[in-house]
């Protein structure tokens, strides 16, 4: 079973209108689809915004619907000047970057037991890779930082990109490949900008947050004809 999650609504949707065809499952105040495609066993849904749902979903997939392995696809906002709307780009690694205990003496996005950066899986990794070649795209690769804050502010992308070095950042990722690393489970996450650094993303997301979605989906789809 491999599962598929997004955030948002419309983050999964042009992965459900290409299936076709699948079985609602509701499950822990959420829904659940059942699917198959290119000779695969899917599970896909959407978390709902935030870290705490989207650890909860992940959590729900890999041990309720047995999911052996686990494909985020959805849009986040550039941190890096290189990044452009529409762009792809996959996780190395990903961080939490608003957990702070540096009262305490450590770094921020530490607390004890997890480390600060979690990779990602490097066989899905190259299986995009071959999948972007093979497509003809660009495919980006770099850090995301995960946060339960909507960033606008320009000082406060600075600080984050340069805390951590982080290239993008959104709402979820971080959460989800911190529950797949406790749980053994290879993990793939995959971004499409929705909103540049130098731009307003409060503006920037809601106009490119379906065709960014629908990049980021169509692509995790292709991953899934090699698994």
């Amino acid at each position: 079973m491999i599962a598929i999650l997004g955030a948002m609504q419309e983050e999964i949707e042009p992965i459900l209108k290409s299936v076709k065809e699948y079985k609602e499952i509701e499950y822990a105040k959420n829904k659940f689809y059942l699917a198959n495609y290119a000779s695969n066993e899917l599970v896909i849904a959407y978390s709902k915004i935030g870290k705490v749902n989207a650890a909860i979903t992940a959590t729900v997939m890999i041990e309720k619907f047995n999911a052996s392995r686990l494909l985020f696809t959805g849009v986040a906002g550039a941190l890096s000047h290189g990044l452009k709307i529409g762009d792809l780009m996959f996780a190395t690694s990903l961080l939490q970057h608003d957990l702070d205990i540096t009262a305490f003496g450590h770094p921020h996005g530490y607390v004890p037991g997890i480390e600060i950066f979690t990779k990602t899986d490097s066989d899905l990794n190259d299986i995009a890779k071959q999948t972007a070649e093979q497509k003809g795209l660009i495919l980006k690769s770099g850090i995301i930082a995960t946060g339960d804050i909507f960033v606008c502010e320009a000082s406060k992308k600075e600080w984050i990109k340069d805390t951590f070095k982080a290239d993008v950042v959104e709402m979820e990722g971080a959460s989800v490949a911190q529950v797949c690393s406790q749980l053994g489970v290879p993990f793939f996450v995959l971004r499409a900008i929705s909103d540049e650094a130098g731009g307003g993303a409060e503006f920037d997301f809601d106009e490119f947050l379906a065709s960014s979605a629908k990049v980021s989906a169509d692509f995790v789809l292709s991953m899934v004809e090699k698994l």
